[in-house]
């Protein structure tokens, strides 16, 4: 069993634990720090979904940070139930979690976010599809953090409003293009 640390807001400074899971690989805190930087410190009236929750790392910073309400969609039914705990333990009411394939949700997903978390296993294709839909998900001024290994998928739809790098973690934030 592994920790994550919330590393802003109401819960700074909490652990959370995580599992041990092949391909499950928290968000590093220096780049939390980063992409919370750009999003501003404060999300409060602004709904997040994060995707591929995993760990739950960025999804759990934006409940920490006040945001209306945090979608967490997560495939594993392990990592699902590890999630639910640690959203008990933080009385987090403004959290959803969702056991559900990624894409399959955003088939039924009838919101529209303001920020959009994906961070998909690094071994697949999913960052490339979900970018396909997940803009039809976005509101008008909603943004989209990728975070990707090595190949940067196919923005053309997209405005590249920052991006950086820390160590073999590449990661950008995204916004539609009108």
């Amino acid at each position: 069993m592994g920790k994550i640390r919330i590393i802003g807001g109401t819960h700074r400074s909490r652990q959370l634990a995580v599992l041990d899971q092949d391909g499950l690989r928290p968000t590093l805190d220096r780049v939390k720090e980063t992409l919370f930087n750009w999003l501003g410190q404060d999300l409060t009236g602004q709904l997040c979904l994060d995707l591929f929750a995993g760990s739950g790392s960025l999804g759990f910073e934006a409940v920490s940070r006040n945001a209306a309400k945090v979608v967490m969609v997560e495939k594993s039914a392990k990592v699902t139930l590890q999630l639910k705990e640690n959203v008990k333990l933080l009385r987090a009411e403004n959290c959803l979690v969702v056991h559900d394939d990624a894409l399959k949700f955003l088939t039924s997903n009838q919101l529209k976010f303001d920020v959009i978390f994906l961070d998909p296993p690094y071994s697949s294709d999913l960052l490339a599809e979900s970018l396909q839909i997940v803009s039809e998900h976005l509101t008008v001024n909603g943004v989209i953090y990728i975070e990707y290994h090595q190949n940067i998928p196919e923005l053309s739809q997209f405005n590249i409003l920052k991006q950086s790098k820390a160590g073999s973690v590449n990661y950008a934030l995204l916004s539609k293009k009108e």
